[in-house]
């Protein structure tokens, strides 16, 4: 297993839009395997391949309190439900940043696990937040991109100056 370099906000490859799995095999697994030891060591509670320079539609997660309930998603497809929910959110390659979103609260979820099984899974609270959030990375959007403009820029010119000086 490896750590994976996470792009950080305003990087243009975090508005790739990912591509489906063709095939669940021993790089996806081990993809899978190193995406998990990043999120952990961030720390994180889920991430998305596209965050890590890989543009396959693949999150992981794990939302549990001892952090012992990893989730792997491949080709995920969300439908969202009725219901809205506010919450706090901060992401890996937004570090240092969480603002309030609004998002469904409570989703259907149909993927691949990481054996290349499908599974389906409807859930609601911090783990649709969660999913829905890695989900956006998938498609190119990140949670800036809900908030107002000028928050986003505020952030954007923050990141940009911590970047340039190496913080």
């Amino acid at each position: 297993m490896a750590i994976l370099d996470i792009l950080e906000y305003p990087d243009p490859r975090l508005r790739t839009k990912a591509k489906p799995v063709k095939e669940v095999d021993d790089s996806i697994r081990t993809l899978i395997s190193d995406m998990l030891q990043t999120m952990y060591e961030a720390p994180g509670i889920g991430l998305a391949a596209s965050q890590v320079n890989v543009h396959q539609r693949i999150i992981v997660l794990d939302v549990s309190e001892n952090r012992d309930e990893p989730h792997a998603f491949i080709n995920p497809q969300l439908e969202l439900f009725d219901g809205t929910i506010e919450t706090e959110e901060g992401c890996l390659s937004v570090p240092g940043f969480y603002e309030t979103v609004s998002r469904a609260e409570r989703i259907r979820l149909t993927a691949l696990d990481r054996t290349g099984e499908p599974l389906e899974l409807e859930t609601q609270g911090v783990l649709a937040v969660c999913i829905q959030h890695e989900c956006d990375h998938l498609d190119g959007k990140l949670f800036v991109d809900y908030l107002s403009n000028l928050k986003r820029m505020r952030i954007r010119r923050t990141l940009v100056k911590q970047q340039r000086i190496g913080a």
